[in-house]
């Protein structure tokens, strides 16, 4: 079980949202106001964060979460750190830089990269254990930084002579590093530097195998490791409509899409991204894949592809089972991500142990200003909640 609080993020599409997947009916355009909708949002709900997705897919990371740095109050950012795309120097003064402006708001994302044309577009050519290798030295140097040294070093992938961080980051060492990967050699790289290691939603007990083999591996660096789960979730007042609000968001999916989709998803040479795939194998028919645990959005969707599906009694002990198992964040989005960050806080929040960051169901309840509904009949209170 984890020894910490749960702490819950929200996500930011910074490559589209909608009411359905594979098609633009009942799509929305994503612009800054947008996002800042969002971002507001859960600032605001209470959750802890937001992740930015990464890749050509999406706008840049970077510049989209500095962006929100002044529409939001306690909500952190995190933002991917691509170890195959730029100097280990230069990437510790950005986020130096960021975590500063934003008061200690910056967490990092680890990205290696498992996409190998996208890889290639980028310039990158190395095979996925070289790219772990190049990870390694990446993250020793900019750790160093970050903790203050003057860094000399010269290995296979970087080469730095005198290198210094003269603004450190208010976060010390260094603001946290969240990663995720399923190989052994990514496990490897998860146990030697990370903070947080974080799985896509797989079932529990899988997951449980994960972690421990993680938690292994980082005993042996000297190091303990926290856990995370990234999810979608698809919350409803009760389970029946939660299923119908799932067989809804891929309605409009047809049989061509999903199968175009798979072939380019199984060229990715990311372990993490074959075992999402493996769990329904481009099969309509196979996507429940345990109690409440649905896998139809890796059918077009790279990256995390399952979501909690359910009532918000039903999704927290889902939650629970995992955090059983030591997960202690999780990061959830739901299409459209405005309106389904209202409504996971609202009916999956209240049956969680959460680590509070907002102001919404933390208020006293003798407080006037907390959450309890329109005054009745322009007199009374609303009844107290009967869930």
């Amino acid at each position: 079980m984890s020894k910490h609080p749960l702490d819950i993020f929200w996500f930011l599409p910074t490559h589209g949202d909608g009411r359905y997947l594979g098609t633009s009916d009942g799509a929305r355009g994503v612009d800054h106001d947008y996002l800042a909708q969002i971002a507001r949002a859960a600032d605001q709900l209470g959750y802890g964060g937001v992740l930015l997705p990464t890749g050509r897919s999406c706008e840049d990371a970077w510049i989209a979460a500095a962006s929100l740095i002044a529409e939001t109050k306690r909500l952190k950012f995190l933002v991917a750190l691509r170890t195959a795309l730029g100097s280990p120097t230069a990437v510790a003064r950005a986020a130096a830089t960021f975590d500063r402006l934003s008061n200690g708001r910056l967490l990092l994302n680890v990205v290696v990269g498992g996409d190998g044309a996208e890889l290639a577009g980028d310039g990158v050519f190395l095979e996925h254990d070289q790219r772990y290798e190049q990870a390694d030295e990446f993250l020793e140097i900019w750790k160093r930084l970050m903790a203050g040294e003057t860094v000399d070093f010269s290995g296979d992938y970087f080469k730095v002579k005198d290198a210094r961080l003269l603004y450190p980051p208010v976060q010390q060492p260094n603001p946290p590093l969240y990663f995720g990967g399923s190989s052994p050699r990514a496990i490897g790289t998860a146990a030697k530097h990370v903070a947080l290691y974080l799985s896509w939603g797989e079932p529990v007990d899988v997951v449980k195998k994960k972690f421990d083999e993680v938690r292994a591996r980082a005993k042996t660096e000297g190091r303990e490791v926290r856990f995370g789960m990234r999810f979608h979730v698809i919350p409803r007042e009760t389970e029946v409509e939660a299923w119908q609000a799932a067989d809804r968001l891929i309605s409009r999916l047809d049989d061509e899409t999903i199968a175009k989709a798979q072939i380019t998803l199984g060229k990715m040479d990311s372990e993490g991204q074959r075992r999402m795939r493996a769990l329904h194998q481009g099969d309509r028919s196979r996507l429940k894949i345990g109690p409440n645990l649905w896998a139809g959005v890796g059918l077009v969707r790279g990256g995390a592809g399952t979501a909690l599906v359910g009532d918000g009694k039903q999704i927290a002990e889902r939650i629970q089972e995992y955090a059983a198992v030591g997960a202690d964040t999780f990061i959830l989005s739901g299409y459209p991500h405005l309106e389904e960050a209202y409504r996971f806080a609202e009916l999956v929040f209240p049956h969680l142990p959460l680590e509070r960051h907002g102001t919404v169901g933390s208020a006293p309840k003798t407080s006037i200003t907390g959450p309890f509904g329109e005054i009745v009949a322009n007199t009374d209170y609303p009844r107290a909640s009967q869930s």
